[in-house]
């Protein structure tokens, strides 16, 4: 096939992504487990990039997490993200970018639904006007924020302090990226190369330095499934998945993996350290584990934010080999210490995943 012609193959699974003048909505699971990631990402919007967005104190969560594990009804969480627009309204903004992978495939969905059906579409602006008083626009355009981490991922490599370059050898790192699946999965066409060649995270590494490790179970799930995890008697459903990406890609020696799931960095990070407790397993080299970093905790490092700051000693497998490989600079006696300095004191450590002290 003649170049062109793949080029024009390869703008199908392209989307619209816009420039500026975002409302942002911001993910419970992501404030939760990785505080420093949110924080991070409008940073680097804000100072990196100069632009526009919007912090809005009184969104709520989306129920996602209630709607998927069918405790909360379509028509309730349809409601619900209608008052997100109406507060994205009555700010003055069109641009919506979505933090939780999980949120952005449920607003897609009703995005479908009303686009589909109209009549849904009226009832819930009636719901919504007799509930709170308000009105709402649908947004022009709707990204993830991986999506915008990716469009200006060429401007954050010119700002760049460090590269995803391991500056001992001089060869660039291997790092595994794993997608989630409501940003690749649920609906394609709304995702940067759709489920076939999902390319929002690759794209971020091979602009900074990294080499993407291809690897046999890389589009399988992480296992995170709500009704897997919700119900404690199927969690062994969960692992299980991670374990079995796990078992896929160490033989290729990945040094970091990178997802725009915070489900997914939680579970690729949480059951790296379930494994070690039960079976006494590590999947790197040193006894470590294997970093799992979110997009914004990435860029971070890349442009050389303090990796305590980002929140890394928040995850259960640490950063230190990374950061060393990096050739990032970071204290080890801040690593425990709140935003003014005082000391919080060191966390119990794992039985068997070794923790840099």
């Amino acid at each position: 096939m003649k170049l062109e012609g793949k080029k024009r193959i390869w703008d199908d699974y392209q989307k619209e992504i816009a420039d500026n003048n975002y409302y942002f909505q911001r993910s419970c699971i992501r404030q939760n487990f990785f505080p420093g990631s949110e924080h991070a990402f409008l940073k680097i919007l804000k100072n990196e990039l100069g632009k526009d967005i919007c912090d809005d104190e009184h969104h709520t969560t989306c129920t996602g997490i209630g709607y998927h594990a069918d405790v909360v009804l379509f028509e309730t969480i349809m409601t619900v993200v209608a008052r997100h627009f109406a507060l994205m309204t009555e700010k003055g903004y069109e641009n919506m970018i979505i933090s939780c992978v999980t949120s952005f495939g449920i607003y897609t969905e009703i995005l479908e639904t009303w686009k589909h059906f109209p009549d849904v579409l009226k009832k819930v602006r009636q719901h919504l006007k007799k509930a709170t008083g308000r009105e709402f626009e649908i947004p022009k355009n709707i990204a993830h924020a991986s999506d915008i981490i990716f469009k200006f991922r060429e401007e954050i490599a010119a700002r760049a302090k460090y590269r995803l370059i391991n500056r001992n050898t001089g060869e660039p790192l291997k790092i595994v990226e794993h997608i989630g699946c409501h940003y690749s999965k649920m609906f394609p066409v709304h995702g940067v190369g759709g489920a076939e060649f999902p390319y929002v995270l690759q794209g971020m590494v091979e602009s900074w330095g990294g080499q993407i490790i291809d690897y046999p179970e890389r589009r399988h799930c992480c296992g995170f499934g709500f009704r897997q995890y919700l119900v404690k008697a199927n969690r062994g459903y969960s692992v299980a998945n991670s374990k079995k990406k796990f078992e896929s890609m160490k033989p290729y020696k990945p040094d970091m993996i990178v997802c725009n799931c915070p489900g997914c960095t939680m579970f690729m990070d949480k059951w790296q350290y379930t494994i070690s407790e039960m079976e006494g397993k590590t999947y790197d080299e040193n006894g470590f584990g294997i970093p799992v970093l979110t997009y914004e905790e990435m860029a971070g490092l890349v442009l050389g934010y303090n990796p305590w700051e980002l929140g890394l000693q928040m995850h259960e497998v640490q950063s230190e080999p990374l950061l060393d490989k990096m050739g990032v600079a970071y204290h080890p006696d801040e690593k425990y210490k709140d935003a003014a300095g005082n000391y919080l004191g060191e966390p119990a450590f794992p039985t068997n995943l070794k923790v840099c002290v």
